[in-house]
């Protein structure tokens, strides 16, 4: 999940192949990635358990979105990291209410696709405005589509922000947690602030708003106008396809989705099998591979993706019980569909946008 700012200029012909092949391959240094594994875990498993405890699991998308709040700033000082936190906590709280409402309105199955292009373009922006660490609109895709698929009813406009911002409040106070064993570690929280035009000013970057509007239109209604059950998971491919800081890591992030969320499907297969997919043992099966997916996901995507594939399906099994057979067709397909589709608006649409041109009022 990278940035989805301006891109830098990538080799070509065989160099370009054989960087491609390596940063396919390459697993990167840990970097103190158990610390933000567990948080992420814990910030997951507390307010899930809870849930299911009362009897709510159809509120358990509500809680997992803003609980993904602390999967912000992990190599950052905790001052940033909490400031980062809360403005990505806030725009987590509105995907999931955009979703919401969006299942509320007629022809839902329909209308995701374009609020969440639209939706994918504005985050990618704040993203870069705001410096994120995950950079780009991944989550908040993901978080609006996955809202907006599960059914409604009005006062969970009231219910699904209010369950979202407590998850992200737990989240933050989860990041906190080393204070009490150091308590003149902490200091006082640094929000950013904003930098939209500089985030615009590079050579690409409007481009890439266009990208991102494009390929999650195209996906998303390729995917729902061929009726498939779950075509978010298109526009989330599409999504993680695009985010990246330039050509090459966008199109090894293709690459890796797609070979990730293959062999993704085998371990998916095994736990499903295996597991408890309701109550609090599919809970506690859920915070493990998010547990296990932050091991590796800034180390190699395709591997952590061995963990976020059946972490991904049994979310949804915990709301909404479907047969495992189709379920792993529908995600290995969708996620190749929406990899290439993306990959290719890559290729077609170019960094440097033709000018409309202008005619001067003495001609």
């Amino acid at each position: 999940m990278e940035s989805g700012g301006a891109p830098r200029p990538a080799p070509s012909g065989a160099g370009h192949v054989r960087r491609l092949g390596r940063r396919l391959v390459t697993v990167g240094p840990h970097r103190g990635a158990h610390r933000v594994a567990v948080r992420a875990g814990i910030s997951v498993l507390v307010p899930l358990l809870l849930l299911v405890s009362v009897g709510r699991p159809e509120w358990t998308p509500y809680a997992a979105f803003g609980a993904f709040t602390s999967l912000y700033g992990r190599a950052h000082p905790r001052a940033d990291r909490t400031g980062m936190q809360v403005i990505a906590g806030l725009a987590l709280v509105v995907s999931v209410t955009l979703g919401v409402a969006v299942s509320l309105a007629p022809g839902s199955r329909w209308l995701v696709v374009p609020v969440g292009a639209l939706l994918a373009a504005w985050g990618s922006l704040t993203s870069d405005a705001y410096a994120w660490h995950p950079p780009g609109p991944l989550f908040l895709v993901f978080g609006l589509a996955v809202c907006a698929i599960v059914p409604a009813e009005p006062v969970d406009l009231i219910i699904a922000p209010a369950i979202a911002a407590a998850s992200a409040g737990f989240s933050l106070l989860v990041g906190h947690v080393g204070v009490l064993r150091e308590p003149g570690s902490w200091v006082r929280p640094s929000l950013p602030r904003p930098r939209f035009r500089d985030a615009l000013d590079p050579v690409g970057s409007r481009a890439h708003l266009l990208r991102y509007v494009v390929a999650l239109s195209a996906a998303g209604a390729l995917a729902t106008g061929l009726g498939w059950e779950h075509p978010y998971w298109a526009m989330v491919a599409a999504v993680v396809v695009l985010a990246g800081p330039d050509l090459a890591s966008r199109l090894v992030r293709g690459l890796q989705r797609m070979v990730g969320t293959l062999l993704g499907i085998g371990i998916a297969a095994a736990v499903l099998a295996r597991s408890p997919q309701q109550g609090v043992w599919a809970v506690v099966v859920i915070a493990a591979l998010q547990v296990l997916a932050e091991l590796f996901v800034g180390r190699n995507y395709a591997l952590a993706l061995l963990f976020v594939t059946p972490l991904a399906l049994m979310m949804g099994q915990l709301v909404a019980p479907s047969p495992v057979g189709p379920l792993l067709g529908d995600r290995l397909l969708e996620t190749v569909v929406g990899s290439l589709v993306a990959m290719a608006v890559l290729l077609l649409v170019p960094d440097r946008l033709p000018r409309r041109r202008t005619v001067s009022s003495a001609q």
